[in-house]
């Protein structure tokens, strides 16, 4: 039997190697319906913003995305986990430079029906060294 620990670790790498590969589809599954997500400088988001943000990005002319996660702290506190970690990503638009940015994620993370989901973050990705 697989430690929370271990599925929570899971959930990450599915969640970076859909996102590699366009499939919001899976992104969306891996995530609580009543999620929130605070990026600096924006409105928080809900679920709902972040399916459309996904949807406006999708399709022949959308950019490529592809990134690293390093888990720095995982917490299980019950059916409810945190976890922060340093995550860069890097979006290359179409006929595009590649734009890259880094920082930290601050996750919280909530068991349901046995599976972990993701049900708030915060994200302070702000510009790479020499992408303005």
């Amino acid at each position: 039997m697989r430690s929370d620990e271990d599925a929570i670790r899971e959930l990450v790498s599915t969640w970076m190697a859909a996102t590699k590969a366009g499939d919001a589809g899976t992104v969306l599954s891996l995530i609580a319906d009543d999620a929130v997500f605070l990026v600096p400088g924006q409105r928080p988001m809900r679920k709902a913003d972040f399916a459309a943000a996904a949807a406006a990005q999708a399709g022949t002319d959308a950019p490529r995305f592809d990134g690293a996660s390093e888990i720095q702290e995982i917490r299980v506190l019950g059916d409810w986990a945190f976890l922060w970690a340093r995550l860069t990503v890097v979006a290359t638009p179409p006929g595009g430079a590649p734009i890259t940015r880094a920082g930290h994620t601050l996750s919280v993370l909530r068991k349901e029906n046995g599976r972990w989901l993701l049900a708030r973050d915060a994200n302070l990705l702000a510009p790479a060294p020499g992408q303005g």
